[in-house]
Formats: structure tokens, sequence, C-alpha cells
């Protein structure tokens, strides 16, 4: 497992001094959600060195949340299902953007995923022949999302985390890295901060696995919590030299909770639709009939996120500004073992029971759909030892995610991931180094621990909040992102003028700063790709093009020095375009506005 701990020490703020951590390891993988410990399995399993690294809890990680289930082609209900027509969903519900090679490679794999998890002791929700239960999710031809109640995230995360220990992978789950360590344009490791005592981290890597998710906090509505999906990983990625694809690609997820102001945005599950939810307008209307009048709420998630938001915009949601999810017609037998999380969420939050009474949501900002810049088959960045997965990357999920799709890539390309990093370090014949570098990484810290500017980062994290939410929600126009822009520059500006502020409860002023700079980075990315995409095309509402635009059929990959540059897509192998039935994906029912 990873190496010796060398203690040393360093001048920082004041002429003090403080004291750092020097590690080594083959592999070092950056997040313990699950597509963190998957690799970190994998490599494990290897027999090669291995240390993952979290900034929060690993039992807390974002994966936890991840409710309604897991897709593979398994065909336990649904004996015709293939693992060509999960393809020809995923890349016919992206709006044409996911890439073929990458859909193919996870829906080929997702079987072997499954077993994985079994192999490591998950328990799947079963029918009573022993066949794993699966159902239906939206916008998928058949019943193919795997699950365990509806809290399968959370039974996942426990299930790796298991198998971690019982691997003695090192888990160091309070340390926040703020800079991959760069030589020669070659990775050799990351440095960071304990998030309690602010000790320093130097650790040397030969490959380092970005599994730090995606940016959807950068938006005042959303389902992460606080403190994650700030953009951690493009900025790192970004500041080592890889390039994002599709940052403009977010997903904004139908059902999230509108109060308590606290729990804003926490997820409803899709898993409520799938049971049968009906989704009614202020009006108590079934609105869903206007928009997609033959799935109807087993829609996809960017129409009925659309439709609800046109609902509240024209004046016909709850007097809070949402739309009602009611599942209280179900049978209480059916909400309590297939949606116990919901009825739990609701009743901790709001005293609600959902057996009785309809839940109020709005749409909230859920997933990342872009991300880091990868290869479709081994998701290596443009950085030589530098790998991102999960919703750190790109490549399968183009304008629109399938519900179920998200866990079932981590598992598939944690496992190649994993593998790839291995023969990499193995491959090897020396290991470059940059005292330059660790140098650099060190001033940083140290400068923002001697800033004692007017401006909190908090304040300013919040106003990157109201201007994505104002000006890069679900619909948007070129004014609006121009002038989003504009403020996000005069953010950038004040951030020069930050105060950090470190107490008796630890660090987390220096975190949030570096979580600031993340999150500008990635609400810049976001802005100046959706200010291209001058199209409505899935989770991308322009309220100024609202027709999908042919020669936009590309992905947008952006950097801080070329800033947008269009990429074309491969072509979809002739057996699964045969399964994605009729060409042009319908447009009635979008920007009904």
């Amino acid at each position: 497992m990873a190496g010796s701990i060398v203690d040393s020490m360093n001048t920082t703020q004041g002429g003090s001094r403080r004291k750092e951590h020097s590690i080594s390891t083959s592999v070092l993988v950056i997040g313990t959600g699950g597509s963190g410990l998957r690799a970190a399995i994998e490599v494990a399993e290897a027999g090669a060195d291995v240390l993952a690294v979290g900034k929060r809890p690993k039992e807390d990680a974002h994966t936890s949340l991840a409710a309604g289930g897991i897709n593979a082609a398994l065909a336990t209900m649904d004996p015709d299902d293939t693992w060509q027509q999960h393809a020809a969903d995923t890349i016919k519900e992206s709006y044409d953007l996911a890439n073929p090679r990458t859909v193919e490679i996870v829906t080929q794999g997702a079987a072997e995923g499954i077993a994985d998890l079994e192999r490591y002791g998950m328990d799947f929700a079963k029918e009573d022949d022993g066949r794993i239960s699966q159902r239906f999710f939206g916008a998928h031809t058949w019943r193919r999302t795997a699950f365990a109640g509806d809290y399968t995230g959370l039974e996942i995360q426990r299930t790796l985390i298991r198998r971690a220990e019982a691997l003695d992978i090192p888990i160091l789950d309070r340390v926040y890295i703020t800079k991959l360590l760069v030589a020669d344009g070659r990775i050799f490791g990351a440095y960071g901060f304990d998030v309690i005592d602010g000790t320093g981290y130097r650790i040397h890597a030969d490959a380092v696995i970005l599994a730090a998710g995606g940016h959807n906090r950068i938006w005042r509505r959303t389902s992460s919590r606080r403190d994650e999906n700030t953009g951690d990983s493009f900025r790192l990625a970004v500041e080592a030299g890889a390039r994002l694809r599709d940052a403009e690609l977010v997903q904004f997820h139908p059902s999230g909770i509108i109060e308590p102001e606290n729990a804003a945005g926490t997820l409803v599950s899709e898993a409520a639709r799938g049971e049968g939810g009906i989704l009614r307008n202020g009006l108590g209307e079934r609105f869903m009939e206007r928009y997609d009048p033959q799935r109807m709420e087993l829609s996809t998630r960017d129409r009925v996120a659309l439709a609800a938001y046109t609902e509240i915009a024209e004046g016909r949601g709850t007097e809070n500004g949402g739309v009602w999810l009611d599942v209280s017609h179900l049978p209480r037998e059916t909400i309590m073992n297939r949606l116990p999380r919901v009825f739990q969420t609701l009743m901790e939050t709001q005293m609600l029971d959902i057996t009785a009474s309809p839940i109020e949501i709005a749409p909230t900002a859920h997933y990342s759909m872009g991300g880091v810049w990868v290869d479709p088959v081994d998701h290596s960045t443009d950085v030589e030892g530098l790998w991102a997965i999960g919703e750190a990357s790109s490549g399968l999920h183009g304008a629109n995610r399938l519900g179920g799709n998200s866990l079932i890539e981590l598992l598939v390309f944690g496992r190649i991931v994993g593998r790839s990093a291995v023969a990499y370090s193995d491959s090897l014949e020396a290991q470059v180094r940059s005292h330059a570098a660790v140098a650099e990484a060190r001033s940083e810290i140290s400068e923002l621990l001697e800033a004692e500017g007017r401006e909190n980062v908090r304040a300013l994290q919040r106003e990157v909040r109201n201007l994505m939410t104002e000006h890069a929600g679900v619909v948007r126009d070129e004014a609006g992102l121009v002038a989003g822009l504009e403020k996000l520059a005069g953010i950038e500006e004040r951030m020069a003028d930050v105060g950090i502020h470190p107490d008796i409860a630890g660090f987390a002023d220096l975190s949030h700063a570096f979580d600031l700079r993340s999150s500008v980075l990635a609400a810049r990315a976001t802005l100046e790709c959706a200010l291209e995409r001058r199209e409505t095309r899935g989770c991308h509402n322009r309220s100024d093009f609202p027709e999908m635009d042919p020669g936009l059929q590309v992905n947008l990959v952006w950097s801080p020095s070329a800033g947008v540059v269009r990429e074309s897509i491969p072509a979809v192998s002739p057996d699964v375009a045969a399964l994605m039935h009729t060409g042009e994906i319908s447009q009635e029912g979008k920007l009904v506005e």
C-alpha cells in the first residue's frame, strides 16, 4: 500500500513552521466516492501500491446520495434487452453528443460491473426466484435499472468501502488536494493539506486518478451538499495542462425539494416517478401531457425539468414557485418498500407524510455531464500520468444523462482506469520530480494563509451561485450569458482581496478559498461554452436559438489558452445505430414559452 510518511517542516504564515507529511505511492486516487474507490480497489487487486485521498468522510461521499438505481442489460426482467439496445438508448437520449466508443465500453462492461458488486457482497433487490430485480427508468427501452430500495448509491458506497478495507487500502479522507504536481508535462503526484489541522501533504505518485466530482454546486439550488462538487476536478486538471469538454451540459433534475432553505435542492429520487408518481402544476393539471404525452412522467430528465420550469415561469406553479409530485395514490407498502429514503427525507426535512400528501419540487442542478477531456477508451487526459473518471470526466452522457447510467459508469471505468494506471506505473523507467512545482504548491497555501483582505470567500461563492442561477440555469440566452461573464469578471478581480482566517474549528476558510477558485474556473468554462452552443439540445435550452442545429452536433472543448474549440464525434456503429429507431429527436414540448 502507500509508502512511509516522512515529516518535514517549511516556513509559512508569519514565519512560523508548519508540519508537512511526505508520502510515496504508485497510484494516487483523488476522491473517495464510488469511482475513486472502485479504481483504488482495482489497483490494489493488481498488487500495486495505492492511496485514496478525499476532502470529506468516505462514508459521506456524494455517491451515497444516488438513489434510484444502476443500469445494466442483464435481461432478468425483459429477455429481449441487450447491451446494444442500452447503448442505443444512451446515445439517442444524449442528443447525439455522447462518444459512441465510450458508450459501447460502458454498456458492454455493465454486467461485469454488477457482478463485481455482488462479488464484493452487495445485496441487490431480488425477485422470488433469485433474479436481480430491474425497473424502468425514464427513456429506457427495457427494465434495466437494478437497485437496492431507493438508496442504491449508499449501498454501493458501503460495499466499496468494505472491499477497500478488506484490501487494506489506505484512505485519507480529510485531506484537501490543492494542486497536481507536474514536471516536464508529466504528473508526479499532488499537494494538499489536512482540513482540520492544516498539516501539508506532499504525495509522490507515478500515476494520478482524478475522481473528485463535478461542478453542480456552483448553482444556488442543487442536489449536492455544501462543499462538494465545486469544480475541484476541473481546476486541478486545467492547471496541470488538461482541457474540459462540454462544461455547458449540466443536468437539472426535475425534482429537488424547495423547503426548508438549508435543504433546498435535496433530491427526490427519479424512482418516485419510476414507481408511478404523478406531476401536477399549481392548478392541479397533470402537465406532462403537454410535453411528452407518450412517456408522461417517465420522459427524460431534461424534458421533465424543462416542463416544470415552463409551468413555473408561465405562472402555473405553486405559491412557492414549484410543482407537485404525488405518490400518495400508490399503496403504502409500495412506498415504504420501494421509496423508503424519499419517505424518510421528507419526514426529516418537512415532517411531510408522502403516503398522504404531495411533494413540492422544482428543478435542481444535479449532474455535470461534461468534465475533463479524456480518451474515450482508457480515460487518460492530455497530461501524461493523469486519468479522470466518474463525474470528473466526460464522454458518456452528452446533452442528457439517463438515470442509472452514472453508477455503472464509475464501476466500468474504475476497473479500466485502475488497470491502465498500474500498467503505466509499471512501464516507467524513472520518476520525474520538480522542486519548483512543489514550492509553487506550498506558496499558494502560504499566501492564502497570510491573506488579510476584506473579501469573504463564502460571500463570493454565493455570488457565483447567484449569477449562475440567474444567467445559466435551465433556460439561457446570449444577453444573460454575456451579463454572467461580466459579473464573473468582477468576482475574479475581488478574489485578489480575500481574507483567510483559520480558527479552532480547523482550516475550513482555506478550503473554501480553493473551492472558490475551482467554482470560478468552472463557471467561466460553462458560460463560455454555453455562449458558443447557439442551439437548444437536451439539457441546454437557448430561448434565442430554440431549434437544434445539426452543425453543432459536436463536443465543445475548453481551455484558458484556446477558449472554446469544436471537436467532432465519431460515427455510431451500424448495429447500435439500427436500434436508435427514428432519426432526429423530436423537439415537441421544448421551449413552449
